[in-house]
């Protein structure tokens, strides 16, 4: 599908008689719009040698927002009518209360544009995904004979997004989203062990499907399942810890990162609640949310409510000097929007999200911040992780990680958890990396029952006095 030139006439709906519409479920609001989406979905995944799912989706509709003080009305539909629209007006007018407030202003406009409009379900063919799954399977058991599991999978979605406004002002947004991921199973006797590559981007196929680029990411997941293969037992309990570049930084990302969204703050529920100026991390940490990097998985254009993304500095040289904002909790704490206003579809509201969350790059080589630890723990892969955002209490387990003896990176360990607080274990950071990585565009945050893409990246640090929980003595 080309890329509709309206959304309301392709829905064959017009465009006065919907703002009329708006402009009375939003009368006397402070605050709302129409958010319109048209999505199409493709996902394959090749397993145990076969192409086990193909699907294909394309969804469409509209959610209607009333925004007055804290209370929200929001009410949406697959039914892209003008009766739905009109529904949906009369029920968002409930949460007015006697609107008396001035409506916001509309959000400034760019020209910029993050991303092209191309359709990646459009190419390659069908055909040729599942020829490229078949080559990278045959590809990754060729490589190793201890290989016993391949899975292979590509995934892409085709959004357009507009937002109309009761003043009449429309936003306009296409986002193409792309990924391709490669997780296999080694072995050797009964011992089995797992290693996975992923990347992917706001782009088309066309730089991913190259034979370098995928056989580069079937090379990585079986050097870390190998790896894994040599892992000994982690050891267990307080000591320096090394976090390596790039996807460690989804630890960042959750254990500080949620706790500087706006909503949280505003409600008192963070562990930064009320620390705005002063130090909150160790010198030399500067974090910021950036959603203006091209084609990052994270970015956008503009976000959920027509604001253009920008690049926020969070936390500058170890100081909280900023959060992320949506209007509503920008305006509720007298703070201007960031661009972090953020929702899964036109099914859910907006709320503050982040995008691509990073520590900036220091000044010690990586070579130099591993030489300065007599024993600890590399971790280089994470998986899951859990954080509670009151408390900034996380826990995180390694899925590739060594034991770090004498300054130098020692054997491989299994098993290994990081255990800490965010707000606390920010001043245990003691050397900051030259080498800042941005992951390669395969994350997914969650909140409130929403997922959204998003990005994460750091250089090398270490970290002293981290507690590790093990199955080694």
């Amino acid at each position: 599908m080309t890329v509709p030139a309206s959304l309301l006439d392709r829905a064959g709906l017009d465009r006065a008689r919907v703002g009329n519409l708006i402009a009375r479920g939003l009368d006397g609001a402070d605050d709302g719009e129409l958010y319109l989406e048209y999505r199409q979905s493709e996902m394959l995944l090749f397993d145990n040698g076969r192409l086990k799912q193909a699907t294909y989706d394309t969804s469409q509709g509209f959610g209607l927002r009333a925004v007055k003080d804290e209370a929200v009305g929001y009410a949406h539909a697959t039914d892209l009518s003008e009766e739905a629209i009109a529904r949906a007006a009369d029920a968002v007018r409930a949460v007015k209360g006697g609107y008396s407030g001035r409506y916001a202003d509309a959000p400034v406009r760019t020209n910029r544009r993050l991303y092209g409009e191309d359709n990646p379900l459009l190419a390659p063919a069908f055909e040729d995904k599942v020829k490229l799954l078949e080559e990278i399977n045959a590809y990754a058991r060729a490589r190793d004979p201890k290989v016993r599991q391949v899975t292979a999978s590509v995934a892409a979605s085709w959004q357009v997004v507009e937002i109309l406004r009761a003043d009449g002002e429309i936003y306009r947004d296409v986002r193409p989203l792309v990924r391709l991921n490669v997780s296999v199973v080694a072995g050797d006797g009964d011992r089995q062990e797992s290693g996975s590559h992923g990347f992917g981007g706001r782009e088309t196929f066309a730089r991913f499907i190259t034979a370098e680029a995928w056989r580069g990411a079937v090379d990585d997941a079986i050097r870390q399942a190998l790896v894994n293969l040599d892992a000994v037992p982690a050891p267990a309990g307080e000591m320096d810890v090394v976090l390596g570049p790039g996807w460690p930084g989804v630890m960042l990302h959750e254990a500080v990162g949620h706790g500087l969204e706006g909503d949280f703050n505003r409600k008192q529920t963070s562990a930064f609640a009320g620390l705005m100026g002063q130090k909150v991390a160790a010198p030399g940490v500067t974090v910021v949310d950036d959603g203006t990097i091209g084609q990052r998985r994270g970015s956008l254009s503009i976000d959920d409510e027509g604001t253009p993304t920008n690049r926020t500095v969070l936390i500058d040289d170890g100081v909280l000097v900023g959060y992320m904002q949506d209007r509503q909790n920008a305006r509720l704490m007298g703070m201007k929007p960031t661009g972090n206003g953020r929702r899964e579809s036109h099914a859910h509201v907006p709320m503050p999200r982040m995008t691509n969350t990073y520590m900036l790059a220091g000044n010690h080589a990586p070579g130099e911040i591993i030489a300065s630890v007599k024993n600890g723990l590399y971790a280089v892969n994470f998986g899951g992780g859990q954080v509670d955002i009151t408390s900034g209490k996380y826990v995180f387990q390694c899925t590739e990680a060594y034991l770090i003896e004498d300054g130098r990176v020692g054997a491989p360990v299994k098993g290994a958890m990081l255990i800490g607080n965010g707000p606390t274990d920010l001043h245990r950071i003691s050397m900051i990396g030259n080498d800042l990585a941005l992951d390669q565009g395969i994350g997914t945050c969650g909140k409130n029952g929403q997922g959204v893409p998003v990005g994460v990246g750091q250089p090398t640090l270490r970290m002293d006095r981290i507690t590790v929980g093990g199955t080694g003595n």
